[in-house]
């Protein structure tokens, strides 16, 4: 199973970004990056190629939500660019999902890994229920949310990482969980409330962790980088 830590690049212009990347010029490792919807629209496709170019794996961060054959068609289109990793709203229905999957699939059979957002961090379950209606709770929401993702042919979904572990229960150990919502034990948890430390998100068994601010409106970025990194892949333990 693979597991890295996906430094989010949520920045304005690609100016910014370029400064950013700049700190990380003499890493023996180029750092895995999340580019956004801010820096996807801001500056277009010639970002992911630029980034790509220099080295970097790519999770493009783009959460479609739409009708499947309005799905299938954009990520068709995004299939040309050479990321890493792509990714829909489980919301949008496991039909939305297969839609996705076949309009990602490349001729030759290849494809970039695809997940699906369960529910954003950012989402309480009484927002959930009260907002949305959902009157489940939100752990058997996002295993649903998981299954429904599984069934689709995707390869995992994106979720808190406190939710990472029945996700595995639910859908195996193979299925991807990718999860922001990560602060150092030290640092603000800002606008996220499902939050955990590095350590603890790889114990409970996220594969991929996407950390930004953290990172990014740190001091020392690169030392940031390095932290986490040592607190996820090299203190916790295998699952």
């Amino acid at each position: 199973m693979q597991h890295d830590v996906i430094i989010a690049c949520d920045f304005a212009s690609a100016e910014d970004t370029f400064r950013f990347l700049d700190r990380f010029s003499t890493e023996s490792k180029k750092p895995f990056l999340k580019i956004g919807m801010e820096l996807f629209y801001a500056e277009g496709p010639d970002i992911v190629r630029e980034i790509k170019r220099r080295g970097h794996r790519i999770f493009l961060d783009l959460k479609l939500h739409d009708i499947p054959n309005t799905v299938r068609k954009a990520m068709a289109v995004l299939s040309h660019l050479d990321v890493d990793m792509c990714n829909v709203h489980a919301a949008g229905t496991v039909e939305m999902m297969r839609a996705a999957r076949e309009g990602l699939t490349r001729p030759d059979g290849t494809r970039p890994l695809l997940i699906a957002v369960t529910q954003l961090t950012s989402t309480s379950e009484e927002r959930m229920q009260r907002e949305l209606l959902i009157g489940a709770s939100m752990n058997e929401t996002i295993v649903q949310y998981a299954r429904n993702t599984r069934e689709a042919g995707l390869d995992g979904v994106v979720c808190s990482p406190l939710e990472a572990g029945m996700v595995h229960e639910a859908c195996g150990a193979d299925f991807l969980t990718v999860t922001p919502g990560v602060r150092f034990a030290d640092g603000e948890v800002a606008d996220q409330v499902r939050v955990t430390t590095p350590a603890r998100a790889r114990e409970i068994g996220s594969d991929f962790i996407v950390v930004g601010r953290p990172i990014t409106a740190a001091d020392d970025p690169v030392a940031a980088y390095r932290r986490c990194v040592e607190e996820f892949l090299l203190t916790a333990t295998d699952r």
